[in-house]
Formats: structure tokens, sequence, C-alpha cells
């Protein structure tokens, strides 16, 4: 078992208050860590500024070049963890054991992280567009013949973490090469990968003092917003409603991506069915950028039948298999809570769970200490039923019928949107969608990230604002 300290701008402190982390099949404590409180990081936070020097006295292109081999040493290095250390294998083990995600899918995250930082090069280059990372560095500068200004808005990022999906970390991952220091509330059940990766910064040359990880329950997290001058929180709808419009805080919740089938290609569905279910399965189905939503004007019924009798075939696999593709539900009474919320959606006229008759028992299966939730495939005849805007963190999808051309006023936000369509005027009506973030046309699976582009919301217009700035000669 570990001891996780809380990380006071690098340096451990141990806290009489723990919180134990355990092993969501056999209940087994894997680690104890510190908690911290409010208090703590109001005072820590007076050193932001500290931390942001630490990190100006190395040039971007320098810190560049050490988290590029921060993420080799996050791929194959024993690192330190707490009062002990892990493998990678071990790291994967501890992470599967507390989130319920299968250790193929531990890998694959680990492996998404470690691209961006040994791409982080090309991926601020396309981020700042092609800025000369002096500018960012002394605040100002000449690009193209013109002064240009750029004013970091906070010496360092605040970040509520989730535990659902460790994917989440390559969105904080450029925020050290830009000088910005990190203030990390980690998820209850996912502290690895912060830890994990502050070492292999630190054993990269990085500044330990431009790090914080601040584990513990909301409050703490309420601290770390209040404290911090820009923030990034993960969440649901209610934590997406109570931050909007804020300028401090930018709020990602649920994705409800979708996949549009456009009416010149839909009678040609059974050639992207593939793109329809890895879309909503890949990693579990627990991330935003997962599919929760197919919609057609025709043909929909076939294409439910077709995705049902694909994902149905989906079970529950021990977490170290191979070819395991459910992820296990580690929150007491979250499965029970989802399953009958699902069935009280299906007593809607028009709304079918599509995959009922070739699923085996029940949606919601406990198979010892374990719960899941087996995919789901509903059929919506209209987008009228509440339940056709729903996602939740496992393979569910509703296929929507819906004549294309109210398509994209009803189908609501968006974070991903892939229009498999050749038809311009409505790839035109779909890239004047204020309320679609994300969109590929063509048959682009949702969870195809191009890094050179922002996820939701350009990073460096978040912690950089563009000023007017003047010098005369004295």
């Amino acid at each position: 078992m570990l001891n996780l300290p809380i990380l006071r701008w690098g340096q451990p402190y141990t806290s009489m208050d723990v919180d134990e982390v355990r092993h969501f099949a056999t209940g087994e404590v894997i680690a104890r860590i510190s908690r911290a409180n409010g208090g703590m990081i109001q005072r820590d936070i007076r050193k932001a500024q500290a931390a942001r020097d630490a990190l100006r006295r190395f040039p971007i292109d320098d810190l560049i070049e050490r988290v590029k081999h921060a993420g080799e040493l996050y791929m194959t290095a024993t690192l330190a963890m707490g009062d002990g250390t892990q493998t990678p294998d071990e790291f994967v083990a501890a992470q599967s054991a507390s989130t319920g995600m299968p250790e193929a899918m531990c890998r694959a995250n680990m492996k998404k992280s470690a691209f961006v930082l040994a791409e982080m090069r090309a991926i601020l280059t396309a981020l700042t567009r092609r800025l000369d990372f002096t500018v960012l560095t002394d605040g100002w500068g000449i690009e193209n013949g013109v002064p240009v200004s750029y004013q970091a808005q906070a010496p360092a990022l605040g970040l509520v973490l989730p535990s659902n999906t460790s994917g989440v970390h390559t969105l904080w991952l450029p925020v050290i090469p830009l000088q910005i220091g990190l203030v990390l509330k980690p998820g209850p059940q996912e502290p690895w990968t912060p830890y994990r990766i502050a070492e292999a910064f630190a054993q990269a040359g990085i500044p330990r003092e431009a790090m914080s990880i601040y584990p513990g329950g909301p409050d703490v997290g309420a601290s770390v917003l209040d404290a911090c001058g820009r923030n990034l929180i993960f969440g649901g709808e209610a934590t997406i409603e109570r931050y909007k419009g804020s300028a401090r805080v930018q709020a990602h919740g649920p994705g409800f991506s979708k996949i549009l089938l456009g009416d010149d290609q839909v009678d040609h569905w059974e050639k992207y069915l593939d793109v329809l279910v890895d879309s909503v399965c890949a990693s579990g189905g627990r991330g935003c950028i997962n599919a929760s939503g197919v919609w057609a004007s025709r043909h929909t019924r076939e294409i439910a039948d077709a995705m049902a009798q694909r994902m149905a075939a989906i079970r529950p696999l021990p977490f170290d298999h191979p070819d395991a593709a459910l992820a296990a539900m580690t929150v007491p009474g979250v499965a029970e809570a989802v399953d009958k919320a699902i069935d009280a959606d299906l007593t809607v006229p028009g709304v079918t769970d599509v995959t009922a008759k070739y699923r085996t028992g029940a949606r919601f299966v406990q198979d010892g200490p374990a719960n899941y939730l087996l995919p789901t495939v509903v059929h919506c005849a209209s987008p009228e039923p509440a339940i056709a805007k729903k996602e939740y963190m496992f393979p569910f999808v509703t296929v929507v019928e819906c004549p294309e051309a109210k398509m994209v006023e009803s189908i609501g936000p968006t974070l991903v949107c892939s229009a498999i369509t050749g038809n311009a005027a409505f790839m035109r009506q779909l890239t004047d969608a204020t309320h679609i973030d994300r969109l590929n046309i063509g048959p682009v699976r949702t969870m195809a990230l191009n890094w050179l582009q922002p996820h939701e919301g350009n990073l460096i217009d978040f912690l950089f604002r563009a000023r007017a700035y003047q010098t005369a000669p004295l």
C-alpha cells in the first residue's frame, strides 16, 4: 500500500486526515492519500507567482524538450509514487483497480498523454498560430513586423479533475511549457496520473515548485476554483450551468457528441457502421467525445438494429483481459440509478430499447463486487423524447429519426459532431452552428482528435490576453 502526500508547490506534506483509495473489485486499500483543506490552498496560492517565475527561468523551447523527455519517463520509468515507487505496469494496475477501467484502456490513455508530451512543439505552434514563443515569455514582441503583446491572466492554472477517464489529463499537459504553474485537485479514484506526471516532470528537470496537488473532497475543489485566476473543471450539467459565462472558469461537462447522416449518404449507412459503433464504444463509452447520438432522416430502425446486434455482444471481461471493453461502475448506487433512469425514459411512446432483444438478461449486471451497465441502443421516432439528448458513462446511444432540415436546430449543444455528408448547403449550416464545438465532415469517429486543434476552447486564448503595447524612446 502507498501513502501519497499533498504536494505544496512540489514539497510533500502529510496530513493527519487521509482518504483511502480502494480496489473496486476486492475492496482492498491500495493507497492512503493526505487530504488538503481550503485554508492551506489559500495560504499556498500566495506563492503562485514564484511557480511562474521558476518556469520563466527556462525558455519555452527548453521546456518543450524537457516535457518530451518527461513523456518518455512517464511511459517507461520506475518513478516515485508517494512513499514508494511504481513501474509503468504497476501504475496501470493501480489505475485500473481504483477506476474500474480495464488495463488495456489505461495503457491506451497513457499512450495519449505520452503522444501529447512528445508532440508538444507542434501542438503549441498550432494553438498559438505560429507565434514566436518569446512573446509569451516576455509579454511583448514583434510578429510579422507588427508589435504584439500577450499577457498571462494568472500565474497558475487550477484544475478540478474527474475520476471517470484519465484521458482528460492531456488537456493540462501544455500548461507547464507555457510557463504557467499548475494547481491540481485530482479525482478521488484517479490520483495516479497527476502524481506520476509531476514526478516525470521533476525527473526531466522541470522545477518541482511549478506544481501543487491537493487531494480531497468537493470543498477542496471549490477552494482551488476560488484561489486561482484561471481554472478548468470537469463535471455534470449542473457544473456547466454554475460556471456558464465565467471568465475565470472553463467548465467541461457532458459532450452530447453526435453523428449525423445526411440525406445524400443515409441510404449507404451500412458503409459507416464501424464508425458509428466505434464512436459509441471506444474507451468504454466514458468520454465526452464518445457519440451519444446518431441522427438520420430515415433507416433509423435498421441502423439501431445493426448497432444493437454489434454492441450486445460486448460483455464484462476480467479487468486485465486484453479485449476488455467495458469499465466497471465503482461508485456505489450509480449503475442502479442510471439503469432505472433509462427504464423510466423507455415508457415514453416512440422510444425503444433495441438491444433488449439481443441482450441476455438485464442491462444492469453485478459481477461479484463490480457493477456494469451493458451497451444500450435506444431508438427514438423523433427528437422530442428527453432521452434523445441524454448521455451516460457507458456505451449508450440514441438513434434519432429527424428530417435533415431540422437536425441542426434540434440536436442541442454538441461537443463533437461528425456529419457524414457531401451536401454543401448542409455543411455550411453545420459550419455556422454556434452550438457545435468540434466539427468533422465525413466518416470521422467522434473520438478521433486532431491534437493540433483546440479540444474545447483554445487554451492559449484562455490563459493569455492579447492587448496593445507601445514603446517610445526616452
